[in-house]
């Protein structure tokens, strides 16, 4: 088994392109609209009308953005606690840079960065778009 790709329904796809594609890095791979039976029937939703952008990271994995025109939602605010996918991971190069470019783009880390209790890494979380959270990591 692989992973193949991980899904985040938005609510506005140019602040999350912003996001991952622009602050993060990611590139845009595939761009599509999609409806009709197909994804009806495995949405188990009516009507659908999606567009998904799939972007990759340096390595090749696979972030899939989905907004849905048929079945806006508005985002909740999540804890880590909360059940359910609570964060994904990004490994940065420099924890800090990221963290000054983020935060100048309106995206505050949770905390200041901490190094692990093994000391292998220094990290935080960032609330992204739609109230996600990343956690940023940087291996020492």
């Amino acid at each position: 088994m692989k992973l193949r790709h991980f899904g985040i329904t938005v609510s506005s796809l140019e602040e999350s392109l912003n996001f991952y594609r622009d602050l993060l890095g990611l590139e845009v791979v595939r761009e599509m609209d999609e409806a009709g039976d197909h994804i009806d029937n495995f949405s188990a939703l009516e009507d659908v009308r999606v567009r998904t952008i799939k972007l990759k990271d340096s390595g090749g994995q696979m972030l899939e953005l989905l907004y849905y025109d048929s079945h806006p939602r508005v985002a909740q605010k999540r804890d880590l606690a909360d059940v359910g996918c609570s964060h994904f991971a990004i490994t940065v190069k420099n924890l800090d840079e990221t963290l000054v470019t983020m935060e100048k783009n309106g995206y505050k880390p949770n905390c200041e960065p901490q190094v692990s209790p093994d000391g292998k890494v220094k990290l935080t979380f960032v609330r992204g778009p739609d109230n996600i959270l990343v956690e940023a990591v940087e291996e020492l």
